[in-house]
């Protein structure tokens, strides 16, 4: 027996997912943005988030497909599907600011994250995303330059801060990209807490931020460049692992040289890295686990390619105005954040690494059962895993190895070859040997 809303609220569901969103948060969050109306219409404001909310879900549908897939496992009581420009009216009563008001309910590091030594592992970086070249859009959220003639669509920047353990989003900030990640970051700082370790690539190593991220009280670990326009690191005090403290945005701070080599059978590779830290104390936070903790950072990585690619599928994101590219944003990081909770809690529950849980088998799992309107109620006694977590269980990964692979252009601009035919694109095997370094002469 399927259990939703009555009458013209049934549509307003997200499957097993709603029990991580339930009626009352989103009544809450129209009520709280001042976006309810007192007069019920066929299509309730409640009803229209849970719309945006099943199209992040299903990016390559339109709105009326997704209507169709949120009354499927309905029966009689699903009601008359609204017109095209009904369902335009609707998002826009509805507006951006009940998306953003559940985001910031929503956010934050699922209690199955895992920690090292006691501190919550998180990391922030940039990626773009691709909006629908309209005139709105453009002016909004400008084209890029370059070498071969920039790109052909407008470009929003998102920045976020992940929890390593889980992927879940701590808080993200999206704008035009005329403003660099260093400069989103800043949005980002309030959400640090004592207890982080933030990890964060060379972009990030700029002096006035790095005093900002030790003054919220989390502690740091930066890479930095080791060329002559790195920044400058005098050696004012050396220790016994090879370490050394130093001086940074007017912070002290320890530096960790060293020599990191990547051995495949197409051959080896060594690289020198350098990084900056608060974590001053050299026997409680030895140099070499900083250097391979350090390496959870790629995590940020993972969480954009499960955006991207797994849920948008490389599309270019529907909207054509700048406040509906916003609404829908947010609907695609809500969705996320919905995936990564449920995943956790399978983990946590299971006791298993949160790595082995496969996202495109949970986000699919949640698809279904959208479609068959389960689960949109739980029952008396909680089930912590749930369908979505009984799928992901039932086809888990195996344990994550060392791999690397060429950091190319694997889909080219054109369909001539972008690097000439003879570029390896194979994934090797690796093993991984990391040396400290001693500091340099004073």
């Amino acid at each position: 027996m399927v259990k939703v809303a009555g009458g013209v609220f049934a549509p307003g569901h997200l499957g097993e997912l709603t029990q991580l969103i339930p009626f009352e948060m989103v009544d809450e969050a129209l009520r709280a943005t001042a976006t309810v109306r007192s007069r019920v219409r066929e299509l309730p404001s409640r009803v229209v988030v849970y719309l945006l909310l099943a199209a992040a879900l299903f990016e390559g549908q339109g709105y009326g497909q997704v209507w169709t897939r949120l009354c499927a496992g309905l029966g009689a009581d699903a009601p008359k599907a609204p017109s095209r420009q009904a369902l335009w009216q609707a998002r826009a009563r509805v507006g951006v600011r009940p998306l953003r008001w559940l985001f910031d309910l929503l956010r934050g590091p699922a209690p199955a994250t895992v920690r090292w030594r006691g501190l919550l592992v998180c990391a922030v970086d940039g990626t773009t995303a691709v909006v629908p070249d309209t005139a709105a859009n453009t002016t909004r959220w400008p084209k890029q330059g370059g070498n071969h003639g920039g790109c052909g669509y407008p470009l929003i920047r998102v920045v976020a801060l992940v929890a390593c353990g889980t992927r879940t989003l701590i808080d993200a900030v999206f704008g035009p990209c005329s403003s660099g990640e260093t400069t989103y970051a800043w949005r980002l700082l309030p959400s640090l807490r004592e207890g982080m370790l933030l990890l964060a690539d060379r972009n990030f190593a700029a002096g006035k931020l790095f005093r900002a991220v030790a003054d919220s009280r989390a502690h740091a670990l930066i890479r930095a460049k080791t060329s002559s326009s790195g920044p400058k690191l005098p050696v004012l005090h050396r220790l016994a692992d090879g370490s050394w403290l130093s001086r940074f945005g007017g912070v002290q701070v320890r530096v960790i040289d060293a020599q990191i080599a990547i051995a495949t059978t197409a051959g080896r590779h060594t690289g020198h890295y350098r990084w900056i830290t608060t974590l001053t104390d050299h026997r409680r936070y030895p140099a070499f686990e900083l250097a391979q903790i350090y390496h959870e950072r790629w995590e940020i990585e993972t969480c954009y390619l499960e955006l991207k690619s797994t849920i948008l599928g490389g599309r270019v994101l529907r909207a054509r105005t700048p406040a509906r590219v916003e609404q829908e944003v947010y609907a695609l990081l809500i969705v996320y954040q919905l995936l990564r909770t449920a995943i956790a809690d399978t983990a946590l529950a299971a006791g298993i690494d949160p790595d082995r849980a496969s996202f495109t088998i949970a986000l699919n799992a949640a698809r279904d059962q959208l479609i068959n309107a389960a689960s949109v109620i739980a029952e008396v006694v909680v089930d912590l895993i749930g369908v979505i977590g009984r799928q992901v269980l039932a086809q888990l990964m195996p344990d994550r190895r060392i791999r690397v692979n060429p950091r190319i252009v694997k889909r080219a601009i054109s369909k001539y070859q972008a690097r000439g035919p003879n570029v390896n694109r194979t994934s090797y095997k690796a093993t991984l040997n990391i040396d400290i370094l001693p500091p340099p002469s004073p």
